[in-house]
């Protein structure tokens, strides 16, 4: 049969192209020749080659079942991989008490991502008991091994007194560590805190930064936000060309605070039908799709501006809009 160590390393260097040409269906061959001695390790990789379709055809129920023969030798990768095949549904049935067992096995021998994922169960009450506590505890595990979704998880507990007692400026620590390593979520909720000072001194320019960076990865509360500062001149030079760029960005994501305001920067300088025109449209996305009352208020100081030929074609595309459900209706042509 062969030793069954020498094997899985043979197997790596054929998967890293380490001293041999890289080939992963020879790597495979070997992970299998020493998995089925039974070395955890070997099984595990196997697994995970099934799941990801590398040097075998993807095969999920035989990617579970090489994790289930190395986590049953307390792999904690392969106890952690067996645990989200259990959360998903994948290659087994959906069972969240069997994922959470797994989780714990994982994340009791130190693996980070099975006791942040641990944490989120008890955060939500998937699988278990809901408990924010338990949830804090297991999502500090993770966060001090430096894991940015665990440290934003605690950050937010933290920031909400969830489990622990409320105290912003640990939650501005967990965000600010999270936010280095470029979490999006973090970055927005950092410069949320510098933006109003809660847990940090009030500072704006930081809040901008904080809210760049997070914009720039799509999210769109952070554009929203990075809108209203150059609309306002808040914390960078007012700019509304740069406003209505970031606003855009948020608006067609469904960020009604964004459609509003995109729509109200529009209409406040308007200099031709089409600024008119779009926003008219986007004063309906946000009435009809946002709820946002105020729009309903901005259609009327609109329509006072158009003739009855301009309004029937404004309202034609509102009607295209409405038969999309508002969504995704006349983007291309909102793009200055």
């Amino acid at each position: 049969q062969g030793d069954a160590e020498a094997q899985y390393i043979l197997g790596l260097m054929y998967y890293d192209g380490d001293g041999v040409t890289q080939y992963q269906q020879e790597a495979s061959k070997w992970f299998r020749n020493a998995a089925e001695q039974g070395l955890a390790k070997a099984q595990y990789f196997l697994g995970w080659m099934y799941d990801n379709g590398e040097g075998v055809a993807q095969d999920h129920q035989e990617a579970a079942k090489w994790f289930r023969l190395a986590a049953e030798q307390g792999n904690a990768e392969a106890q952690y991989s067996l645990g989200w095949k259990y959360y998903d549904g994948e290659g087994v049935d959906q069972n969240q008490p069997e994922a959470a067992k797994w989780f714990r096995l994982a994340a009791e021998q130190g693996n980070a991502l099975a006791q942040y994922n641990l944490g989120l169960m008890y955060d939500n009450g998937e699988g278990i008991d809901q408990d924010h506590q338990e949830a804090a505890k297991w999502f500090k595990l993770a966060a001090e091994e430096e894991l940015a979704s665990a440290q934003y998880s605690l950050g937010w507990l933290y920031d909400n007194g969830k489990g622990v007692d409320r105290d912003q400026q640990e939650a501005a620590k967990w965000y600010r560590l999270a936010a280095e390593q470029g979490l999006a979520s973090a970055q927005f909720n950092l410069g949320w805190m510098y933006d109003n000072g809660e847990g940090v001194d009030q500072n704006q320019r930081e809040a901008a930064k904080w809210y760049k960076l997070a914009a720039k990865q799509g999210d769109a509360d952070a554009q929203f936000a990075l809108g209203l500062m150059y609309d306002n001149g808040e914390g960078v030079d007012q700019n509304q060309p740069e406003a209505a760029k970031w606003y855009r960005l948020a608006a067609e994501q469904g960020n009604a605070s964004a459609q509003f305001n995109l729509a109200l920067l529009y209409f406040r300088n308007y200099e031709s039908f089409e600024l008119l025109r779009r926003a008219y449209l986007w004063s309906s996305i946000a009435a009809h799709s946002g709820g946002i009352l105020e729009s309903f208020e901005l259609l009327h100081k609109i329509e006072s501006k158009l003739t009855e030929s301009q309004l029937e074609i404004v309202k034609q595309t509102v009607h295209e809009c409405e038969k999309l459900n508002w969504r995704e209706c006349e983007v291309p042509k909102l793009s200055p």
